[in-house]
C-alpha cells in the first residue's frame, strides 16, 4: 500500500527521533565512560601525591630506599606494573585491574618521593597546577576536535623512545645542555600524547561493550592519561622547579 505525504512525514519523523534517541544514548554512555576514566586518573594522582609526600617526610624510609639497591626496585617496579597490566588486563576481572592500578599509583608515589626533597614545596605546587591546566586544555582538545590525530601516534611514540635513550646516555655524560633539551622535548611530546591518547580512548568506546569491558577500558584509559600527566609534570618541574 502506498504511503501518503502525511504518512511519509510521520515515518521520517519517527526515524529521526529514533536516530536522535540512539545518539543521545551513545553520548550519555560516552560521557559516563570518560568521566570514569578521569575519575580513576585523578584518584590515582591523589594517591601518588599522598604516598610521595608521606614517604618524603620519613627519613628512615628515604634512606632505606635511596641509600640502597632498593631504589632500583622502587624505580623499575612501576614500569613492570604498566607492562604487566597492559599485557594481562584482558584476562583479569575489572576488580583485579582496578587493584593493580591503585598499587601502581602507590609505587609511583614512592618513586617520586624525591621530588619533595629535591624541589621546594612552592615550586612543586606551582608546576603541578601549570601541568593540570595544560593537561585539561590538551585533553579537552583531544576530546572535542574533529581532526584525526592518529597520524601523530607513531611520531610521538618514536619521540618517547628517543628521549628515553637520550636520558640513559645523559646519565653518563651529565650534560646540562642535553638535560634541558630532553626536558623541553619531553614536555612537547607528552603534551601531544595527552591530546592523542584522549581521542584514542574516546574512539575505543563501544556502547555495546559489556559492563566489565567498559570498566577495564576506563582503567586502562586512566593509566594512559595518568602517565601522560606524570611525565609532563616531571619534565616541567625539571625546567621550572626551584631546587632546595
Amino acid at each position: 500500500m502506498a504511503l501518503g505525504p502525511n504518512d511519509k512525514f510521520r515515518l521520517q519523523a519517527a526515524q529521526m527521533t529514533h536516530a536522535q534517541a540512539e545518539a543521545a544514548g551513545i553520548d550519555e554512555g560516552l560521557r559516563s565512560y570518560m568521566l570514569r576514566v578521569y575519575n580513576y586518573m585523578c584518584i590515582g594522582l591523589a594517591m601518588t601525591g599522598a604516598v610521595a609526600f608521606a614517604a618524603s617526610t620519613s627519613q628512615p624510609l628515604m634512606q632505606m630506599i635511596y641509600g640502597t639497591p632498593l631504589q632500583w626496585v622502587v624505580m623499575l617496579a612501576p614500569i613492570g606494573f604498566v607492562f604487566f597490566l597492559s599485557a594481562r588486563v584482558h584476562a583479569m576481572k575489572a576488580g583485579t585491574a582496578q587493584a593493580m592500578f591503585w598499587i601502581f599509583a602507590a609505587l609511583m608515589g614512592l618513586s617520586l618521593a624525591y621530588v619533595f626533597l629535591a624541589f621546594t614545596g612552592e615550586s612543586v605546587a606551582r608546576v603541578f597546577f601549570i601541568t593540570a591546566g595544560a593537561f585539561a586544555g590538551l585533553s579537552l582538545y583531544g576530546y572535542t576536535t574533529k581532526k584525526d590525530l592518529s597520524g601523530m601516534g607513531s611520531f610521538l611514540i618514536m619521540g618517547v623512545i628517543g628521549i628515553l635513550i637520550a636520558s640513559v646516555v645523559n646519565l653518563f655524560l651529565a650534560s646540562s645542555g642535553l638535560h634541558f633539551v630532553i626536558s623541553v622535548l619531553g614536555v612537547l611530546i607528552f603534551a601531544g600524547l595527552t591530546a592523542y591518547d584522549t581521542q584514542r580512548i574516546k574512539a575505543i568506546y563501544l556502547e555495546s561493550d559489556h559492563a566489565e569491558v567498559h570498566e577495564k577500558k576506563a582503567i586502562m584509559g586512566a593509566l594512559t592519561l595518568y602517565l601522560d600527566f606524570i611525565n609532563m609534570f616531571v619534565f616541567l618541574l625539571q625546567l621550572f622547579g626551584n631546587r632546595e
